[in-house]
């Protein structure tokens, strides 16, 4: 790559000594390319690693984590499940089998169309205070959630015989959404 962009600057400077007029800036244009492409050859990258590392991303710093919130002003505050799952949350709790597209291009391909998710939250209810280790005195505060999944599932295959089947689904994932509350002045049990 560094003989190419080598190359393509003494055809530059050749043109430019034969009475052709070229520009200064063209010829450091022409060093900065090559200088850059040298450096930093293109690397094609597979959807599959890319889903891969979304997939990593996702299960380890969006969904992985179990969040510490603060103590509650009050003594008899109502304590409420606020953050429901969110669509892409539930959709990515579904068995492999099921999720999304996929499939091999023209062989065996898999379609979720008219997909329709309900959320009912199940359980909503909070623990007594008691010490946690790398917590501290704080209380566990149960989310839990039934999130009904229905949508078509399209298989179509083009070869070795085309044909296409439709078949109206109906999956049910359970998700636990709990965290800790710390707890404000409550002694701890020795």
């Amino acid at each position: 790559m560094k003989r190419i962009s080598l190359y393509a600057a003494l055809c530059l400077v050749s043109v430019s000594m034969t009475g052709c007029e070229l520009a200064a800036g063209a010829i450091e244009t022409a060093f900065l390319f090559g200088r850059f492409w040298g450096t930093t050859p293109l690397i094609p990258v597979s959807p599959y690693y890319s889903q891969m590392i979304e997939d990593t991303y996702h299960e380890e710093e969006r969904y992985g984590r179990v969040p510490i919130l603060d103590p509650v002003e009050g003594d008899n505050a109502p304590l409420y499940c606020l953050d429901p799952p969110s669509p892409d949350e539930v959709i990515r709790s579904l068995p492999p089998s099921e999720q999304g597209a996929g499939g091999f291009a023209f062989i065996a391909e898999k379609q979720l169309n008219n997909v329709r998710i309900v959320i009912e939250p199940i359980v909503d209810r909070v623990d007594e205070c008691r010490f946690i280790p790398l917590v501290g005195p704080a209380r566990l505060h149960h989310c839990h959630y039934k999130c009904t999944i229905y949508y078509d599932k399209t298989i179509r295959s083009d070869w070795p015989i085309p044909f296409t089947h439709t078949d109206q689904t109906q999956e049910v994932v359970y998700i636990d959404h709990d965290h800790f509350i710390r707890c404000a002045g409550a002694a701890t049990p020795q």
